[in-house]
């Protein structure tokens, strides 16, 4: 049997996600979400993050440099191109990252389980290096895992770009450290697919998985008029909690497991 971490991005970008992730949870489908804590809605989401909630799923911050308003929000490919060529303030980039674990921890009192970037954001060379020390800092002999963003070559074009954002360097770097982190990314796709397509991409990813994956998702209950990927978010609500995902899951020898029983 191969033990995967089932993960939901964006918790706290809106209550309809916010609805399926909690659903999901209780449903044993998700053994994990990511949370906006610079989101307007955090503090209210963060309240549906019960005990037992937080009993049945590793709960994360998803480092977001590029959706909510902060220091250094910037669109995503003006982003990665300062990264590259180290044009951003090292010092701004830490006041983003303590704020943001600030805000995780005055809402739900404890750090995060594991940390992940919006958009990948994390792997970035400069937000990489600072959140890394952020974490060695702040949280000593009990750390939070990481999660590594880094598609089997399969996934295509967009899969590889993702992983060259800095997949095989956070993985170096967090195992220098001692910081446990998973393995590949599963889940990457364009948004574009119906629900039949979506469903085949699942038995592929399901069907190659290894120990210590992480398959990412972005569920929602429903769309609402500002998210561009609102469609594909409700179809993967209605894959997850379908008895064919349970099934797929099973056919394909997959346990959804806690990013906290990794190892480095």
């Amino acid at each position: 049997m191969k033990q995967v971490i089932l993960c939901a991005d964006d918790y706290a970008l809106h209550p309809n996600v916010d609805a399926a992730i909690v659903s999901l949870i209780e449903q044993g489908r998700l053994t994990a979400t990511s949370c906006m804590a610079l989101s307007p809605n955090w503090k209210n989401a963060a309240q549906s993050l019960t005990t037992d909630i937080q009993n049945k799923a590793d709960i994360g911050l998803h480092l977001d440099f590029t959706e909510f308003s902060s220091a250094q929000k910037h669109p995503l490919s003006r982003l990665i191109l300062k990264n590259l060529a180290r044009q951003l303030s090292q010092k701004k980039i830490s006041e983003v990252v303590h704020l943001q674990l600030d805000f995780f921890e005055d809402a739900l009192g404890r750090a995060p389980d594991y940390i992940d970037g919006h958009q990948h954001v994390h792997q970035l060379p400069q937000i990489r290096e600072v959140l890394l020390d952020a974490v060695t800092q702040r949280y000593g002999a009990n750390p939070p895992w990481i999660r590594i963003s880094r598609p089997p070559v399969q996934d295509g074009l967009k899969g590889r770009i993702i992983g060259l954002l800095g997949a095989n360097s956070m993985e170096t770097q967090a195992a220098k450290l001692g910081l446990h982190h998973s393995e590949r990314l599963l889940g990457v796709y364009g948004f574009d697919q119906d629900r039949q397509s979506y469903s085949v991409r699942c038995e592929k990813w399901f069907a190659q998985a290894q120990n210590e994956d992480a398959f990412m998702c972005h569920p929602s209950v429903a769309v609402w008029p500002e998210d561009l990927i609102g469609q594909a978010r409700v179809m993967e609500f209605d894959i997850l909690r379908s008895a064919d995902f349970a099934e797929m899951l099973k056919r394909n020898q997959t346990v959804p497991c806690s990013g906290r029983q990794l190892t480095v």
